[in-house]
């Protein structure tokens, strides 16, 4: 059964890729379908008419294969390797700079947007209990 759900939640974001596709034909947009594609399922998940249960399987079974999207990019990078000849050291160095930029950006991203929402469970647990002891004076 969960297969099943697996399939039709990817079945869900192909329609949006799908949609946004058309979109970006009707309309001559300089953006690729897929962006939005995406774009119209983020702002759908935002105001709450598309559940995220709807999609939640299916994104996460997605990303879990994410890194077998790139191996075509890799290998295709051996049929032109006259390219990069000489230059193995600079693609060493810009792989490690590019990687680690990645994840020092992610990092602090991250850390910030967990500051950030623990300081507004923080101040909305004082905002209510504050009202709690105004309750309790009156």
């Amino acid at each position: 059964m969960k297969i099943i759900r697996i399939i039709a939640e990817v079945g869900i974001l192909y329609a949006f890729y799908l949609a946004g596709d058309y979109l970006q034909k009707l309309l001559h947009l300089p953006v690729p379908g897929s962006i939005v594609g995406l774009l119209l399922l983020f702002i759908l998940l935002l105001c709450k008419i598309v559940p995220l249960k709807l999609i939640e399987n299916g994104s996460s079974f997605i990303l879990a294969y994410l890194p077998m999207f790139f191996i075509p990019a890799t290998a295709g990078i051996m049929n032109h390797l006259d390219i990069f000849s000489g230059r193995g050291l600079l693609l060493i160095a810009i792989l490690v700079v590019s990687s680690v930029l990645t994840m020092v950006v992610t990092a602090h991203s991250s850390q910030w947007f967990t500051g950030r929402s623990a300081r507004r469970r923080s101040r909305n647990s004082y905002r209510t209990g504050s009202l709690r002891e105004k309750g309790k004076e009156a």
